[in-house]
């Protein structure tokens, strides 16, 4: 992957803008339609996500696989540390 720093900018953008509400177990993202559910299938994008990456980054299906399991991993993270 040629753009990986692009991609790990789009990562970022996507952390920061995802707001843990760890008291009422709520993760509020960025993406519309994008349930906490998911988070617990981490293997393949849904179709909300990649509409969001496409039309706000660009990003081509690779590119959005990669973004996708990166950031399922670190969401997933930051819910295991506050169990």
């Amino acid at each position: 992957m040629e753009n990986k720093k692009y991609l790990d900018k789009v990562i970022g953008s996507l952390v920061r803008s995802t707001k843990m509400d760890y008291e009422n177990d709520e993760v509020n993202t960025p993406i519309p339609h994008l349930f906490p559910s998911y988070f617990h299938f981490p293997f393949t994008p849904p179709s909300t996500f990649t509409k969001y990456c496409k039309d706000q980054f660009g990003l081509t299906e690779e590119e959005m696989e990669y973004v996708w399991k990166e950031y399922v991993d670190i969401i997933n993270d930051k819910i295991e540390d506050e169990e």
